[in-house]
């Protein structure tokens, strides 16, 4: 899921060339929360990343009926299939690192039976087991070219350079406005990357504000510099799995974006202001009962 192709390697390479050759400006580093744009004008409150990041809602009324009213929205297919694959990723990476063998059914069972609604179950359950297949796999192989690439490394050594990922690694947000229990999907700490995944087959411009989001966090408490962003696309064509990923260069347009939204959505809990009803919403909307 996070391993790149030779084509993708060789995008990775372009933008990091670019991120050298352009930089970033000292002022939208995150390790620069303390002064503006990026400290929070409004000191004490504190969001979500997904709410920070999140333009589902044209008028950003999801915000408002979460925050302020303390609405939850209701969990729909989307929302089950996001949170069941997330996790597998999660799940799989962290057991072949930990050198475990857990067979994907006792996984669902122990995770999922009787959790996800009986008219969803069975083909989350088969798009949890591709990409549990495809996950457990790629590790497996990438290990293996690592290991015959160093005969004489420890296991250890070779799992961290075959696989340097935190995957769902814990941050606190706090500095830039955001809660303290955030968790990036996959941070690559030999090449500086942020990976975020989206369960969707439509790529939006918006969803890079979600790396950019977790770059910033991530210099405001290590203070190294994350230039790189990448959005996996999870789909299903026909029942088979596509992965499609968008990588790219988090720049200062990137970073003054998500400074803009984050501070849009403070405001309206900070004042507990009603941004309005759109006047159309999308029908996946999880706020759909709540908001109209």
């Amino acid at each position: 899921m996070y391993f790149l192709s030779d084509i993708e390697q060789k995008l990775l390479i372009n933008k990091q060339i670019l991120a050298r050759k352009v930089g970033v400006s000292e002022e939208l580093r995150g390790w620069n929360w303390s002064n503006p744009p990026l400290n929070p004008y409004y000191s004490g409150v504190y969001i979500p990343m997904y709410l920070a990041c999140s333009k589902y809602c044209p008028k950003n009324r999801d915000i408002f009926v979460e925050e302020v009213l303390g609405k939850k929205g209701i969990i729909n297919f989307n929302v089950i299939q996001g949170m069941v694959l997330h996790k597998a990723v999660c799940d799989v990476f962290e057991n072949f690192v930990e050198g475990k063998e857990l067979d994907f059914n006792k996984w669902w069972y122990l995770n999922y039976k009787g959790q996800v609604p009986e008219k969803h179950s069975k083909i989350i359950k088969n798009r949890a087991k591709f990409v549990w297949e495809y996950t457990k796999d790629s590790c497996k192989s990438v290990f293996l070219n690592k290991l015959f690439e160093q005969p004489y490394a420890s296991k250890r050594d070779v799992l961290a350079t075959a696989l340097p990922f935190l995957t769902e690694h814990k941050l606190n947000g706090n500095f830039l406005g955001l809660s303290d229990i955030l968790s990036v999907d996959c941070y690559d700490y030999l090449h500086n990357i942020v990976f975020d995944i989206k369960v969707v087959s439509k790529q939006r411009e918006w969803f890079k504000l979600y790396p950019t989001g977790y770059a910033l966090v991530i210099e405001s408490i290590y203070e190294i510099p994350v230039d790189i962003g990448c959005t996996v696309y999870i789909s299903f064509i026909n029942e088979k799995l596509n992965i499609k990923k968008d990588i790219f260069f988090i720049n200062d347009d990137l970073r003054s974006w998500w400074v803009e939204e984050r501070d849009k959505k403070l405001e309206i809990v900070a004042q507990r202001k009603d941004p309005g009803i759109p006047q159309k919403c999308p029908s996946t909307c999880i706020y759909l009962h709540e908001c109209r």
